[in-house]
């Protein structure tokens, strides 16, 4: 058994680094060739002569083994838990910003020989390519080949109680960044609506375990059967599983409580303030230079997508509607019209659906491929979005989400964002409020400009695929 878990645990792990040792090889020797025998010398002719190749040689081998050292410390090589693709990108382009300034640095202080500048710049361009490129192909074989032979198959029981069960066992066999095989649960109540075996009681945890030689236990009490927690951890002392605990006032306190000390006591902090100093001015900066630069670069794509909507429908090439953004401030949210004009006259204030009779012909292409966002760039200039953050609703719909949905009212501590963490997790349409409230709000409290990136990354793969877009 241990022969196979040691397998399980590092094959995957082992096999990413040796495509990121290729990545990161070919990167950097390709950035010799392209700088010194390439077409590009005769754009910036070599004045000082030709560098002896065995010089790049050895610093692509220091160098690879540096950018090793930061993908482990940014749990790139985890050997449980794998990340997926989209969890990757933003450690790519973390790593190869870091390692690339620490090159330049070394290449600086180090005497015994002159690094060419325009190749440090190659090297960047290509570890980012050839890096996000291998990874891509790591996790197709990882998922066509790996994951059907059971390398990253987690094995788990459920333990807890009936009511909470359900849930959590939908949630686990949605899971697409982690296979999981639910072996079966253990409970003192029968859930009928599971096609999952009942494995027993808790009491016979033990033999549980060591019949069916789970990885892990996931567990979820309800708040007056905490103690059975206490319980589960005796009973199965001395076996080597792992156990989950998800509690059910988790989702109240937020996901990144944390301790500090004042005047020698402890105290937990429940919630902090959301994009306060460093984090807002480097949040706003991002969202004003993002969209500014793509204003000025589809300025054309603008008015030729304003000349069609005039040609082919009547009414404005802008469709303006007051939403609800930050502070429950509201503001006139801009979209290239999709719809009929007055298209809610008759019907008030509804959200679209499939095959919605009030969209123009050419809307069902602007909606289908999101560009009848894209004037929200403008209300991203202006300070009233972000471009990432909760999706702003109307006043009508947050009145009556407020009263019956928890922390709905936390969406309204930031900017209003063009895309969001809900929306490329598939949260977009008629996906019920409740869970879109919970992505929003784990978005905010934890927020990173690397996870902004990746968001914006995720959102133009989601756009491809046209998920729930109408």
């Amino acid at each position: 058994m241990e022969s196979k878990l040691f397998k399980k645990n590092l094959y995957i792990p082992f096999l990413k680094i040796i495509f990121d040792i290729i990545s990161l090889e070919s990167a950097f020797l390709t950035a010799y060739f392209i700088r010194f025998n390439s077409p590009l010398q005769e754009l910036f002719p070599v004045t000082k002569g030709y560098p002896p190749f065995k010089n790049y040689l050895v610093i692509s081998i220091l160098l690879t083994l540096v950018y090793l050292i930061f993908f482990a410390l940014n749990r790139s090589y985890k050997s449980r838990y794998f990340n997926s693709y989209t969890q990757d990108i933003p450690i790519v382009l973390r790593v190869c910003v870091i390692g690339i300034l620490v090159a330049m640095s070394g290449a600086f202080l180090y005497r015994g020989f002159s690094y060419s500048r325009l190749t440090f710049l190659i090297m960047f361009m290509n570890t980012l390519v050839y890096v996000l490129l291998m990874r891509y192909l790591f996790h197709f074989i990882k998922r066509k080949v790996l994951i059907p032979r059971g390398f990253s198959v987690q094995r788990i029981i459920l333990v807890g109680s009936g009511e909470f069960i359900p849930n959590f066992f939908n949630q686990l066999i949605n899971e697409k960044n982690q296979p999981f095989k639910i072996l079966g649960y253990c409970s003192e109540d029968d859930v009928e609506a599971l096609n999952i075996e009942n494995l027993g009681p808790i009491k016979e945890l033990p033999q549980i375990v060591d019949r069916h030689a789970p990885d892990s236990l996931l567990l979820s009490f309800e708040e007056k059967a905490h103690e059975s927690v206490v319980q589960i951890i005796k009973l199965i002392e001395g076996k080597n599983v792992e156990i989950f605990f998800i509690p059910d006032f988790l989702y109240l306190i937020g996901s990144q409580s944390k301790s500090i000390e004042v005047g020698g006591m402890p105290l937990i902090r429940l919630k902090a303030v959301a994009f306060s100093g460093w984090q807002g001015f480097l949040k706003r900066s991002f969202d004003l230079v993002t969209s500014g630069l793509a204003l000025l670069l589809l300025s054309p794509l603008f008015l030729f997508i304003g000349l069609v909507i005039k040609i082919t429908s009547k009414g404005p090439v802008f469709y303006k509607q007051t939403r609800v953004g930050m502070d429950n401030r509201e503001f006139l949210m801009l979209k290239f019209r999709s719809m009929v004009q007055n298209a809610e006259v008759e019907t008030g204030p509804v959200w679209a659906k499939a095959n919605d009779p009030r969209v123009t012909p050419i809307g069902k292409f602007l909606r289908r491929s999101s560009i009848d966002e894209l004037p929200q760039l403008i209300n991203v200039f202006q300070g009233d979005m972000s471009l990432v953050g909760p999706r702003p609703e109307r006043k009508v719909f947050v009145e009556e989400f407020q009263q019956y949905i928890p922390k709905y009212a936390e969406r309204h501590r930031v900017r209003s964002g063009m895309t969001g963490w809900a929306q490329v997790n598939g949260m977009r349409g008629q996906s019920p409020i409740e869970d879109r409230t919970r992505y929003d709000v784990y978005y905010i409290e934890n927020w990173s400009l690397w996870f902004d990136i990746k968001i914006i990354l995720m959102t133009f793969m989601t756009i491809v695929r046209g998920e729930n877009a109408y």
